[in-house]
This record gives structure tokens, C-alpha cells and sequence, in this order.
């Protein structure tokens, strides 16, 4: 089945984008300066919004469509799943985002570098939730 493969193929890029910022761009990126860890996460952040927003959407359609074809009701928990880094993101995260947005690079001091820790952190679940997501698609395609 097409569309359950290609749910399990986009939750694992959303995945793998997600883990690929907590181990390797936020760790590369707390090692400089203030100003140049704020600066550089600005535009990475709106890159990474655009990347990984559509790839959760997505990925819960063709979950949802997975589900109506084949009654498997794991292929809705993996949509759910996947679709919830949407309101986690808007309750979890975006106050923390804007925050960070709002402040001017010039003043970065320890009060950004603090945002940015935080973030990594809620960041992580936006990771958990991509990999529980693939998982539960793959076992539902194996099923």
C-alpha cells in the first residue's frame, strides 16, 4: 500500500531532520560566540520550520489515508503522532521561538544562550515524536 509507505518514508525524513538538529547543528551551533549562535539560529530556524511543518502534515495525510484503506488502526496513532508536533510546537515551543526571534543579535548575551539551551531541550520531543511516529509506521506496514 502506496500511501502507507510513503507516511512512513516522510515521518522518517521528519525524524531525521529533527535528530540531525539535536546532535549535530544545535551542539555545533552552542560553541560559538552569543551573537553569532543567535544569528546563525534565526534563519536555521525558519529553514528548518519550513522543512519540517509540511513533511508533519503530510506524513499524518497519508497516515490518515493509510488508516481508511486498511483499518489498521496503528497507522491513525502514527498520524496522531506525527501531527502532534504541530500543537507542541504552537504550545511548547513558539513562545520560547518568539523569545528568541525578538531579541536583537547585537545584545545577545546570556539570557539568549539560556533560549537556546531551553529550546534544545522542547526540540527533543519534536525528535521523539518523528521516531515514534516512524516506528509505528514501520510496524504497521509490517503487519
Amino acid at each position: 500500500m502506496l500511501a502507507g509507505q510513503l507516511a512512513l518514508v516522510i515521518a522518517a525524513l521528519f525524524a531525521g531532520a529533527a535528530l540531525y538538529i539535536n546532535v549535530a547543528e544545535q551542539p555545533a551551533r552552542m560553541k560559538l560566540d552569543d551573537r553569532a549562535r543567535l544569528a546563525q539560529w534565526k534563519p536555521a530556524y525558519q529553514r528548518g520550520a519550513a522543512m519540517q511543518a509540511p513533511l508533519a502534515v503530510a506524513g499524518f495525510v497519508l497516515g490518515v489515508v493509510a488508516w481508511h484503506q486498511t483499518g489498521q488502526s496503528s497507522w491513525l496513532v502514527g498520524a496522531a503522532l506525527l501531527i502532534a508536533n504541530w500543537p507542541y510546537t504552537i504550545i511548547g515551543i513558539m513562545p520560547t521561538n518568539r523569545r528568541l526571534m525578538a531579541l536583537d543579535t547585537a545584545d545577545a548575551q546570556a539570557q539568549s544562550r539560556a533560549l537556546m539551551a531551553k529550546w534544545a531541550r522542547l526540540h527533543a520531543v519534536r525528535t521523539a515524536l518523528g521516531f515514534a511516529a516512524t516506528a509505528i509506521f514501520l510496524w504497521a506496514s509490517l503487519r
